[in-house]
């Protein structure tokens, strides 16, 4: 059996060059319609760069190169709450399963706290997002309940949504 020689995946802010794999691997998951609530694809990669360029931090996955992954963090909220975080995760298709989201996951906890967040809030994790429960869970995100029937996947199903939180203050 040959040996592989592949780097571990690091996790880093983007570039300008990371844009054009970026907006692909974000449309997978819009396209897929099952995690995010955007229904819309980044149309080009000057939007994709302005998007991303827009949250308070947008970071890639890499391995030996390629872009595997990425997050977008930025306020959940405005005011008196603006200290709290929320981020997006996407996943290239053939990444997943290969811990790609945890070292993505991690990562943003660490820059959400270095921002000055206090703490890290997902407002809709989909109830068939199975992989993203469980990781959420092992890395110590609290589940706060249940949304009946919050979000509507690509088949027009209604699927219960899972808000968690991260308190910052710990790490």
């Amino acid at each position: 059996m040959a040996s592989q020689n592949t780097q571990a995946i690091g996790v880093r802010l983007f570039t300008s060059s990371d844009v054009p794999a970026m907006r692909e691997i974000w449309n997978q998951v819009v396209i897929d319609g099952r995690a995010f609530p955007q229904e819309d694809v980044l149309a080009s990669d000057a939007e994709a760069e302005e998007f991303f360029a827009s949250q308070t931090e947008t970071a890639v996955a890499v391995q030996d190169g390629e872009v595997l992954g990425l997050y977008i963090l930025h306020p959940n909220n405005i005011g008196r709450c603006g200290h709290i975080a929320n981020a997006s995760y996407a996943v290239a298709r053939e990444a997943r399963g290969k811990h790609v989201g945890a070292a993505l996951v991690t990562d943003s906890l660490h820059r959400a706290k270095a921002c000055g967040f206090r703490v890290l809030q997902f407002n809709a994790v989909v109830a068939s997002n199975a992989s993203a429960l469980h990781l959420y869970e092992k890395i110590g995100f609290t589940r706060l309940g249940a949304i009946p029937g919050g979000f509507r996947n690509i088949n027009g199903e209604y699927e219960d949504i899972y808000p968690h939180y991260y308190d910052l203050t710990t790490l």
